[in-house]
């Protein structure tokens, strides 16, 4: 059986646990040291007992605060060889440095991970999808467009978190410069809520028993608007979609 949960979730900071029989996974460590372990406590886990630490990409609200853990608590890092180079200073002194390639599946415990590639501006960005050889939890987030091999991928899924970074039309009409709109509606940037729900049109949703809108913006975005693009490509109640918050994330679900 597995379950997972979110300490938190936008570009505030990020961390997605997974848990499988003893094993613990914390997906990105945006977070300050104090604060991961405060929001770990929140949701009843002790620091010491993380298995490893994965890092999709070099990005402050996704490797901010791992460095640090992994060193108060001895956890190992796994991480790609590009990502490291874009980090190499951050992570000079921590001792358990594990690399991945996104064209191989490995075992943490009793937890099997597929990383795969998706476009995004950073040196090798990498996602995730967790299995304990029954179902499959896929996590997409800082991603600007779609592939096929992301839709062959998070194909056949049982749960999946999922970016809906922003609302195209918030982001235009919004107050953030020129560039950093190009940047985040770009191929390289970030999922907008229409991207995200002609993912789920393209993908076998049959076994989807969760469904998590991630990585929302909180100037670009609403809930409301994320939660109701999914539910449309599902045709299924928007009650239905959960929405990962930048404060609280969500919690704990089971597949």
């Amino acid at each position: 059986m597995m379950r997972f949960a979110s300490l938190g979730s936008g570009s505030d900071g990020n961390g997605l646990l997974v848990e499988v029989d003893g094993t613990r996974i914390l997906a990105d460590c945006g977070f300050t040291l104090s604060d991961a372990v405060a929001r770990l406590a929140r949701r009843g886990i002790d620091p010491a007992s993380i298995s490893a630490i994965l890092i999709t990409h070099e990005h402050d609200d996704h490797v901010g605060g791992a460095a640090r853990f992994a060193r108060k608590f001895g956890v190992p890092v796994w991480l790609t060889h590009g990502t490291l180079q874009a980090v190499a200073e951050q992570f000079s002194e921590v001792a358990g440095i594990e690399f991945f390639g996104c064209d191989q599946r490995f075992a943490i415990g009793a937890i099997e991970v597929e990383p795969y590639t998706v476009p995004h501006d950073a040196r090798e960005p990498a996602q995730f999808v967790f299995s304990d050889g029954a179902a499959r939890l896929g996590l997409l987030t800082d991603a600007g467009s779609l592939t096929a091999h992301m839709q062959a991928v998070l194909s056949g899924l049982d749960a999946l978190v999922l970016e809906c970074n922003h609302d195209l039309d918030m982001l235009w009409e919004g107050g953030y410069p020129q560039h950093l709109k190009q940047r985040i509606a770009g191929k390289f940037g970030h999922l907008d809520n229409a991207t995200a729900a002609q993912l789920l049109a393209a993908v076998d949703c049959s076994r989807l028993k969760h469904l998590i809108a991630a990585h929302l913006s909180q100037q670009n975005n609403t809930p409301e608007l994320a939660s109701a693009a999914l539910a449309q490509a599902l045709n299924c109640e928007r009650e239905w979609v959960g929405v990962a918050t930048q404060r609280d994330g969500f919690d704990w679900r089971q597949v």
